[in-house]
C-alpha cells in the first residue's frame, strides 16, 4: 500500500479523533448537564454513562451510510479532487478548533454548525460564492431561532403540566403515582420510536414504520405498567411530599438523560465522522461519491473520541448548562431533557436542521421562565447567544486560513 496514502489516512484519522473528542467535550456534555445540575447523578457517573451510551449509539445505531454534509453545503462537482481533499481536512480541523475554544470558554455550541461554517469558508475560496448552497446555510441560520424556541416552549409546558397535575394537588405523591407511569410510558414510546422509525436499526431488521409504532406502543405499555408497580411501593410523610416527588423524577431524569446521550451518539457522531469517509476514496482513487460507507472501525474511533472528550473536558459545558443559566431540581431537569429530546426527535423526522445544543439551552431557559424572568441569568444567556452567532463566521475564517496554508505547503 502506498506510503503517502497511509500517511493521509493516519492524519485524517487523527483529525477525526480530535473532532470526536471536541464533540464529547461540548455536545455530549449537554445530554447529562441537567442530571448533574439537579444532582440526580454525580459528574463521574455522568461522563461514564454519556461516554458509553454515545459510543454504543455511534457504533451500533449510527448510520453506516452517511449523507455527507459536504455535498449539501459545497458543490463538489466544480472543485478538483486534490482541492477537495485539502478543503475537507481544513474544514474538519477548523470546526474542531472552534469547538475546543468554545468548550474552554464553557460555552455550548453546535458542532454541526461549526462544520457547516468551515465548509462554507473553504467553498468560497475554492469555488467562489456560487459553489456554496446558500439556501442550506440560510436554513441552518434559521435553526438558531427554531431550536432554542421549540425546546423552550416544550420544556416550559411540560414543567407547567407537572406543577398543575402534581405539585398543586393536595396529595402530590398520590398524583405523582398516577401521572408518573403515564410519563414513563410516553417517554419509553418516544425512545423506542426514535430507534425504530426510519433508522439504520429498522432497516437492518426490516421493521416498517407501522411495525415500529406498534412495538413502541407495546414497550410503552409494559414500561408504564412497571412504573405503576414500582411507584406503588413509595410511601411519604406529609412533610416530605415535595422531596418524595423529586425523588421519583430523579429516576425519570436519569432515563431521559441517557436517551439524549444515546440519540446524540447515534446521530451527530456520524456527522463528524461522515466527511472523513469522503476523504478516503479521494485519497485512494481521486473520485468523490455523494454517499460513502463508513467503516465500523471509523465509527468506533469516533465513539472512543467522544467518550474521552466527555470524560476529560465535559465538566466545563456541564457547569454552564446544568447550573449557571438557572437552578435545576429533578422535575425541572426532567422537563428540560424531555422537552429537548422530543423537540430533536420531531425535528429530525421532519428533516429540519436543528441543533441539540441549542435545543437543550432553550429548554433550560424555558424551565427557568416557568418560575419567572428573575430565575434566569441573562448575562450567561447573552454570552451563549454571542457564541452561537460567531460560530459560522469564525469557523469559516479559520477554515480559509488553514486551507490556504495547506495549499501553499502542498504547492
Amino acid at each position: 500500500m502506498d506510503v503517502t496514502f497511509l500517511l493521509i489516512i493516519g492524519g485524517v484519522s487523527a483529525i477525526a479523533f480530535y473532532m470526536a473528542w471536541s464533540i464529547g467535550a461540548n455536545d455530549v456534555a449537554n445530554s447529562m448537564a441537567t442530571a448533574v445540575g439537579a444532582k440526580a447523578i454525580t459528574f463521574k457517573q455522568a461522563v461514564i454513562i454519556a461516554g458509553l451510551l454515545s459510543f454504543v449509539g455511534a457504533v451500533f445505531v449510527g448510520p453506516h451510510v452517511a449523507e455527507t454534509i459536504k455535498g449539501k453545503i459545497v458543490n463538489v462537482d466544480i472543485i478538483s479532487p486534490d482541492i477537495l481533499l485539502l478543503g475537507f481536512v481544513a474544514s474538519l480541523l477548523a470546526a474542531a478548533i472552534w469547538v475546543t475554544v468554545s468548550t474552554w470558554k464553557e460555552m455550548p455550541i453546535s458542532t454541526t454548525h461549526s462544520i457547516i461554517g468551515a465548509l462554507m469558508g473553504f467553498g468560497i475560496i475554492a469555488g467562489g460564492m456560487s459553489s456554496v448552497n446558500w439556501g442550506k446555510v440560510g436554513s441552518v441560520a434559521a435553526s438558531w431561532v427554531l431550536s432554542p424556541v421549540a425546546g423552550c416552549i416544550l420544556a416550559f409546558l411540560i414543567f407547567k403540566i407537572i406543577v398543575k397535575l402534581i405539585f398543586s394537588k393536595d396529595d402530590p405523591v398520590k398524583s405523582a403515582k398516577i401521572v408518573g407511569p403515564v410519563i414513563i410510558g410516553f417517554t419509553a414510546f418516544l425512545i423506542t420510536a426514535s430507534l425504530l422509525l426510519k433508522t439504520s436499526l429498522s432497516k437492518r431488521f426490516d421493521i416498517s414504520d407501522f411495525e415500529g409504532i406498534i412495538i413502541a406502543a407495546i414497550v410503552s405499555i409494559i414500561v408504564g405498567a412497571l412504573g405503576i408497580i414500582l411507584l406503588r411501593k413509595i410511601k411519604a410523610r406529609k412533610a416530605e411530599d415535595y422531596f418524595t416527588v423529586e425523588g421519583i423524577f430523579r429516576k425519570l431524569q436519569i432515563i431521559t438523560s441517557c436517551y439524549v446521550a444515546f440519540a446524540h451518539g447515534a446521530n451527530d457522531v456520524a456527522n463528524a465522522i461522515g466527511p472523513i469517509a469522503g476523504i478516503i476514496p479521494l485519497a485512494s482513487t481521486g473520485e468523490m461519491s455523494a454517499t460513502a460507507d463508513i467503516p465500523t472501525a471509523l465509527l468506533a474511533l469516533g465513539g472512543i473520541g467522544i467518550a474521552i472528550g466527555c470524560m476529560t473536558w465535559g465538566r466545563k459545558v456541564m457547569r454552564t448548562v446544568g447550573g449557571r443559566i438557572t437552578s435545576l431540581t429533578n422535575t425541572r431537569g426532567f422537563s428540560v431533557d424531555f422537552g429537548a429530546a422530543t423537540t430533536v426527535l420531531i425535528a429530525s423526522k421532519l428533516g429540519l436542521p436543528i441543533s441539540t445544543s441549542h435545543t437543550v439551552v432553550g429548554a433550560v431557559i424555558g424551565v427557568g421562565l416557568a418560575r419567572g424572568l428573575e430565575a434566569i441569568d441573562l448575562r450567561i444567556i447573552r454570552k451563549i447567544i454571542v457564541s452561537w452567532l460567531l460560530t459560522l463566521p469564525i469557523a469559516a475564517g479559520t477554515s480559509i486560513t488553514i486551507f490556504l496554508c495547506l495549499r501553499a505547503i502542498v504547492g
